[in-house]
């Protein structure tokens, strides 16, 4: 009887773990579709891992996976479309991998509590902001990428590197309005260089996690697999009417997970 036992007990906690992965890879693949049709799929995987148990500074680390890993892949894909901004792109990941060391530092410190509630406050001001935010931002104006602009754009991607490093979410907004605002980039070339320096400062951030024991690599890869795949079935999906009702769907979640994080911490 105990053996039949242990091998019920193994099976249920086999399930278990088997139900959580796929679990996590659905949600991935639901922030990879946010991601590319909306921005601000880290609302949705950063709550989702703490509400699984993880504590918030292993949450944080652990969504940094997928982050690097769907950056990447961007990346690689404006580049293969000769879309890129080299070597711009990399003087603001460099200022940005700055930033993110501290931000993130600062997110390893920061106690989970504290953690918990400024999560809260940022879902719901950038849930906000990508349900009202302006869909076109073109200005087809000539674009500014040196001297004082260069100058101006290294110190910004600086102190946008610190909110990075500490959460992420939301920051594809913050980047693309900067880029298109500041130095007149075209809406292809500022996303080939957000997902350029999202990636180098991730990458940063992701070691710096790692190295003081706050990821959960097995989660994060599954998670990684799902955001990929999300991506790569949106980005072959354009879902026009259908926008608007995924960016209110996703800021109604956004505040119940939100009212979650505050009041049953």
């Amino acid at each position: 009887m105990s053996r039949i036992r242990l091998y019920f007990v193994f099976l249920e906690k086999l399930m278990e773990e088997v139900f959580q992965l796929l679990f996590l890879i659905v949600i991935g693949f639901l922030a990879g579709v946010v991601n590319t049709l909306a921005g601000g799929g880290s609302l949705f995987t950063l709550p989702v891992l703490i509400f699984l148990g993880l504590p918030p500074q292993v949450a944080n680390g652990t969504n940094r996976i997928a982050i690097v890993v769907q950056s990447l892949s961007g990346a690689m894909g404006y580049r293969s479309k000769g879309v890129t901004s080299f070597p711009f792109n990399i003087y603001l990941g460099i200022s940005a991998s700055f930033g993110a060391y501290i931000g993130a530092q600062i997110a390893i410190d920061i106690d989970g509590y504290i953690f918990n509630k400024v999560l809260a406050i940022i879902m719901v001001i950038i849930g906000i902001l990508i349900l009202f935010r302006q869909k076109k931002l073109e200005l087809e104006l000539p674009e500014r990428l040196e001297g004082k602009y260069l100058f101006w754009s290294i110190l910004g991607f600086f102190v946008i590197g610190i909110y990075g490093g500490f959460i992420n979410a939301g920051i594809g907004i913050v980047i693309m309005l900067f880029l298109n605002r500041l130095n007149h980039m075209s809406l292809v070339k500022t996303n080939a260089t957000k997902v350029a320096v999202v990636f180098i400062y991730s990458t940063v951030a992701l070691i710096l996690f790692s190295y003081n024991d706050a990821v959960d690599w097995k989660m994060g890869i599954f998670m990684a697999l799902g955001t990929s795949f999300g991506a790569w079935f949106a980005s072959r999906w354009s879902v026009k009417k259908g926008d608007r009702v995924i960016r209110t769907a996703m800021l109604v979640t956004i505040c119940i997970m939100a009212v979650k994080l505050w009041f049953f911490d």
